[in-house]
C-alpha cells in the first residue's frame, strides 16, 4: 500500500511529509531502534564474485497514491554515517537511472556478456551514500497501480520530492546527513525543479546541486548545436554559409525556432547530419553501436526507435515518421525506446533475469526492465523551456553549491549550451575559466575547464560525452569528490 501520498495531496511543500519522520526522531531519542527497513536489504546480488563489504537496499518508494518509484540505494563505503546522501536521476525523459548505476559511477559495472558485475574502481559511493531513483513511474521497474504513465514536468518533480521524503521515512538515521541532488541529460530539469521543492523544506539539509550534461534551454542548446557540429567539421562550408544567410541576422542567430522557410530548410540538412546519419550524438568521437541505423529496426516482437526529442523539438519536419508511430495501435506494448548508438543488451538481460529481480525486491506488478519507457517519453508534457528562474531561486538563497559540468564531446547537450546558459545567469566571476588538473598515473594531467562564480561553477571535461562517468571515470570521480568535499577543482 502507497499512502503518504494520499496523506500529502495538496500539501505545501515545506509541510509534506514530515510526520513520520518527526515520529521516528521521537523514537531514537527514546533509545528505541529507528532504521533501514530490513526487508529491503540486498543480502545476495547475482554476478559478483564476492559479495560487497557495505550495506545496499532495494524496493519501492512511495510518490503519490498508488505510484511506486524503484530505488536502488548504496550506503557509502566508509564511514556512511557522517557522509552526505546523493540522489542521483538520469533524464530521457522517460530513461532510468539503473543506467547511471550499472554503467557510469555506481559501485558495480555491467559486463558485455550480461551476467557479470565488476567492482568499479571510481564509484561516487566510495565518498558519498548513494540513491539511484527510476522516475518517473513507468520507467524502469517503477510503476503506478492504475497503469496511466502521462506525466509533466511539475507533476515529476512533486513526485520525486514525495520518494525523497519516503525514503528517509525508511531510513531516518540519514535524515540529518548533507544532502545534494545530482542528475544528467533532461535530469537538467528534473533536479532545478527538484530542489526548488527540497529548499522550502528545513527539515532536509540541501547542500547543492550537480547536472551532469544537462537540458537547461531548449533555445540555448539549440543555437549551440549548430555552432558546435561546424566547428567540428559537421557541416561545410556551404552549408554554414547558408544557414548563416538564412538563420542570421544583425549578428543574431535564430536556429531553435525560426519563421523562414529556407532557414527551416537547411536546419533540416544540419539535422539530418547531427542526429540521423549514424554519428553518436552522445559522444562525437565514438562509434555508433549497431552501425548506422536504418529507418526502421525490429528485435524480436520490438520496433527500436532512437529519438528522445530533446534537441530542435519544434522544427516541423522533425520525427514526421515517429509522429506516425505513436498513432500505430501496437505502439504502446511492442515499441522499444533505446537512445542511439548504444547497447542496452547487458543491463536489460541482467536486470530482467528471475533472479536479480528477486534479489533487488521488484514487484510482481513492476514491468520488464527498459532502459528507456517509450510510453513515459510519448506521454510526457514539457512545461519548462529554460531553467533560469530555478537556478536563479536557488543561487539568490546564497547557501547552496551548484556545479553544471559537460563532456564536451557530446552533441545531446553540447558544452557550448550549457556554458552560455550559465554565463547568461548573469553571476559574479570569482575565477576566470582556466584549466583544471587530476592526477592519472602519479602525473598531472588536464582534466578539462573550468569557470566558477560565486556558488556556482561551469566545468568541462576533456574527452568525454554525455555519460561523462562512462568515458572518463577518473576525471569524473576527482571532479565529484571536490565538488561534494567544496574542494577547489
Amino acid at each position: 500500500m502507497c499512502l503518504p501520498g494520499s496523506l500529502l495531496a495538496g500539501a505545501a511543500p515545506g509541510a509534506a511529509g514530515m510526520g513520520p519522520v518527526l515520529l521516528c526522531t521521537l523514537l531514537l531519542g527514546l533509545g528505541l531502534v529507528c532504521a533501514a527497513p530490513p526487508g529491503h536489504e540486498v543480502t545476495f546480488l547475482p554476478g559478483l564474485a564476492k559479495q560487497p563489504a557495505f550495506r545496499h537496499f532495494s524496493g519501492y518508494l512511495c510518490a503519490g497514491p498508488g505510484k511506486h518509484l524503484h530505488y536502488w540505494f548504496v550506503e557509502a563505503q566508509s564511514d556512511p554515517q557522517n557522509s552526505p546522501l546523493v540522489l542521483w536521476l538520469n533524464g530521457g525523459p522517460g530513461c532510468s537511472s539503473m543506467e547511471g548505476f550499472l554503467k557510469e559511477h555506481g559501485p558495480f559495472l555491467i559486463q558485455p556478456d550480461g551476467v557479470t558485475l565488476k567492482y568499479n574502481d571510481y564509484a561516487w559511493n566510495k565518498i558519498a551514500n548513494m540513491l539511484y531513483l527510476e522516475s518517473p513511474a513507468g520507467v524502469g521497474f517503477s510503476y503506478s497501480d492504475d497503469k496511466k504513465y502521462a506525466t509533466n514536468d511539475t507533476e515529476v518533480a512533486r513526485n520525486n520530492y514525495l520518494a525523497l521524503k519516503d525514503f528517509l521515512r525508511l531510513f531516518p538515521e540519514y535524515s540529518k546527513n548533507d544532502l545534494f541532488l545530482t542528475g544528467e541529460s533532461y535530469g537538467g530539469v528534473y533536479i532545478p525543479t527538484l530542489a526548488e521543492w527540497v529548499m522550502q523544506d528545513p527539515s532536509l539539509n540541501l547542500k547543492g546541486i550537480a547536472v551532469g550534461n544537462g537540458l537547461s534551454s531548449y533555445e540555448i542548446n539549440d543555437n549551440s548545436l549548430v555552432y558546435f557540429a561546424y566547428y567540428h567539421g559537421l557541416l561545410g562550408t556551404e552549408l554554414w554559409k547558408d544557414l548563416q544567410a538564412f538563420c542570421c541576422s544583425q549578428e543574431k542567430c535564430n536556429f531553435h525556432d525560426s519563421s523562414n522557410l529556407n532557414c527551416t530548410l537547411k536546419m533540416e540538412e544540419m539535422i539530418q547530419i547531427v542526429e540521423e546519419s549514424g554519428l553518436n550524438i552522445y559522444n562525437l568521437y565514438a562509434p555508433c553501436d549497431g552501425g548506422v541505423p536504418g529507418s526502421l529496426r525490429y528485435e524480436g516482437d520490438y520496433l527500436i526507435t532512437h529519438d528522445l526529442g530533446n534537441s530542435f523539438i519544434r522544427m516541423p519536419m522533425r520525427f514526421s515518421w515517429r509522429q506516425n508511430l505513436f498513432r500505430m495501435p501496437v505502439a504502446r506494448n511492442k515499441v522499444r525506446m533505446d537512445p542511439p548508438c548504444t547497447n542496452s543488451t547487458a543491463p536489460s538481460t541482467y536486470l530482467n533475469s528471475r533472479e536479480v529481480r528477486k534479489a533487488l525486491h521488484i514487484a510482481p506488478e513492476a514491468p520488464e526492465w527498459q532502459v528507456c519507457s517509450f510510453e513515459v517519453n510519448r506521454g510526457y508534457k514539457r512545461l519548462y523551456m529554460q531553467m533560469n528562474d530555478q537556478y536563479l531561486k536557488l543561487l539568490g538563497a546564497t547557501k547552496y553549491r551548484i556545479l553544471v559540468y559537460n563532456g564536451d564531446v557530446d552533441m545531446a547537450c553540447n558544452f557550448l549550451g550549457d556554458e552560455w546558459f550559465v554565463d547568461s545567469l548573469c553571476q559574479k566571476v570569482q575565477v576566470a575559466r582556466r584549466p583544471w588538473l587530476y592526477t592519472e598515473g602519479g602525473e598531472n594531467q588536464i582534466g578539462g575547464f573550468v569557470k566558477e562564480f560565486t556558488n556556482l561553477a561551469f566545468l568541462t571535461v576533456k574527452g568525454a560525452g554525455h555519460m561523462v562517468p562512462t568515458d572518463r571515470p577518473l576525471a569524473a570521480f576527482t571532479m565529484f569528490t571536490r565538488f561534494i568535499k567544496n574542494e577547489p577543482y
